[in-house]
């Protein structure tokens, strides 16, 4: 009996510590390769196995575009939305195409002298993109202004820009996290992570970097000296992030995982504040599931797309 009650009352912890989601939408069952969320969350990028490219307008759950990158409908591995929400970036092994999400057209489309691995969009359309071979492109569309960065010796994991597209940070096989001049290719500060980089993101002004390793180093740096600022507590042994968001006036950090996690942290002291875990499909063979991307809307709505085609929200 006393096994039964202990049994009855551990369950009903862990779903007390992991609400379902307030509200659940299937935008496709079309296998996705990557999908990013607008820092409002109301916009979603998504990249589909046969579908395009597609933009959703999450407030009224419709398709607003169904975007082709380059000759097939297919092959694009990573996007990007700007801060401002008004451009969108989808990369693929051996282009990247910008678009803009006010009307759909698109900006531009550039091939790439290596295979894309990651790519990131700031307000005035500017994109990084990182490379297989260890460069990073930094491409300015509207000046026809391109910059090769050749800071890394190993492939680049994941790149972030800041809002105004001054500020670049790439992540490495090489273990190391550089911050640099997205228009000079002028390194700031380099951090040796002791693992390689998996996942990196910066605020909007650019003025505190987050890197995290492939085991559990998640760090959040000070840009202006490149002094660590604190570490996220991570209790478990190993901990990657597929998605991450400074958010409340960076005094939040919002991170998904490729473990069905999204977690809400507290950015001064590194604690945990919330944590939920995505749903799956019901006819979904595969039992597990990566988020994509977070974000927070103004209604204090937390938000997560996944890799199972589901957009969820739940009250922070």
């Amino acid at each position: 009996m006393k096994k039964t009650l202990l049994l009855v009352f551990c369950t009903l912890f862990l779903a007390a510590c992991q609400p379902k989601a307030d509200d659940i939408r299937v935008l496709s069952q079309d296998p996705s390769y990557s999908a990013s969320l607008s820092s409002d969350g109301n916009i979603a990028v998504v990249a589909t196995q046969s579908q395009g490219v597609q933009c959703w307008d999450l407030i009224t759950h419709s398709l607003k575009y169904q975007w082709v990158h380059g000759d097939l409908n297919t092959g694009v591995t990573a996007t990007a939305i700007s801060p401002n929400g008004e451009f969108a970036a989808s990369l693929s092994r051996d282009s990247v195409a910008l678009w803009t999400i006010a009307d759909g057209k698109s900006r531009g489309w550039w091939s790439l002298p290596a295979s894309g691995e990651s790519v990131a969009v700031a307000n005035n359309g500017a994109l990084l993109i990182g490379l297989n071979d260890g460069s990073v492109m930094s491409l300015n569309a509207a000046k026809t202004a391109l910059i090769k960065f050749l800071g890394h010796k190993e492939r680049v994991n994941t790149v972030a820009l800041s809002a105004d597209g001054r500020i670049a940070l790439s992540g490495s096989n090489d273990m190391q996290a550089i911050l640099w001049q997205a228009q000079t290719g002028q390194p700031i500060h380099t951090w040796d992570i002791g693992s390689r980089v998996t996942k990196v993101a910066l605020n909007d002004s650019g003025t505190l970097s987050f890197t995290n390793g492939s085991t559990n180093e998640a760090n959040i740096w000070d840009n202006t000296n490149g002094k660590l600022l604190n570490q996220l507590e991570i209790k478990r042994r190993q901990m990657t992030f597929s998605a991450v968001r400074f958010a409340k006036q960076d005094t939040q950090l919002l991170t998904g995982t490729p473990a069905r996690e999204v977690i809400l942290w507290q950015r001064q002291t590194g604690k945990p504040i919330a944590k939920w875990q995505i749903a799956l499909t019901k006819n979904s063979q595969n039992r597990g599931a990566v988020v994509y991307s977070v974000a927070i809307r103004d209604t204090n709505k937390v938000v997560s797309i996944s890799s199972q085609g589901l957009v969820e929200t739940w009250q922070e």
